[in-house]
């Protein structure tokens, strides 16, 4: 579903990833391990389409998109939740989440992206800017989730959130992965909630993949290593 090859990125003079390869399946879910500084969120961005590539290729579903504009990548299936949630504090949460039906043919929400987030359902009428750190990294995701992609990218989705409402958003992404035919890319420093969620995890250090492991046979203690500041 996602193909990434020899991704390199840089800014200016200073490159920032050497060359990352690696693939994700349908119904798979890819974490991506690192402190910060490391290059998690630069790949995102360039796989969005936020910051230009300068060499390598990414195809989602065999379709190349490495030249393509982010909002060519949104139509091709990409969906992007940023570090920070970036929702519309003034908008209502069901406003926020109309945000992402912009392609939609019926431009309703579905009831699934409620049934999988019962809090929204509740708050729907609230303005996003009231809600908790938490319940907005839940909005990101339902109003990324409406856009019906093939990949969905999660930047830090536990950074600054509580540990029950951590619990609830890996549930929800595992509920999604049986629902639908996804892909979930996820850039995480919380080993739990990436063995909670990822079939596969990725270390990245200093713009480079330097470990990969199945969850299956993953070393928690040599992750940690590279976790630690």
């Amino acid at each position: 579903m996602l193909s990434v090859k020899d991704l390199c990125v840089a800014y200016g003079q200073s490159v920032a990833l050497h060359g990352i390869s690696f693939e994700a399946a349908n119904k798979e879910t890819v974490a991506i391990m690192g402190r910060n500084g490391m290059g998690k969120t630069t790949l995102f961005k360039s796989l969005m389409g936020v910051l230009p590539t300068k060499s390598g290729a990414v195809s989602v579903a065999g379709q190349d998109i490495t030249r393509d504009e982010s909002f060519r990548r949104v139509a091709k299936g990409i969906a992007y939740v940023p570090q920070g949630r970036m929702i519309f504090p003034t908008l209502t949460v069901e406003e926020n989440i109309q945000t992402g039906l912009e392609n939609s043919k019926t431009r309703r929400i579905p009831e699934e992206i409620y049934a999988l987030f019962p809090v929204l359902w509740d708050m729907r009428s609230r303005k996003g800017g009231n809600l908790s750190g938490g319940q907005q990294q839940q909005l990101a995701i339902a109003r990324a989730l409406v856009t019906e992609p093939r990949v969905l990218l999660l930047d830090e989705p536990t950074e600054g959130i509580q540990p029950s409402i951590i619990k609830d958003i890996a549930r929800a992404l595992n509920e999604i992965r049986k629902m639908r035919d996804i892909t979930i890319i996820v850039s995480e420093q919380v080993l739990s909630f990436a063995l909670d969620v990822a079939d596969r995890l990725f270390v990245i250090e200093g713009g480079r993949l330097v470990h990969e492991t199945r969850r299956a046979d993953t070393d928690v203690a040599h992750i940690k290593q590279y976790l630690s500041v």
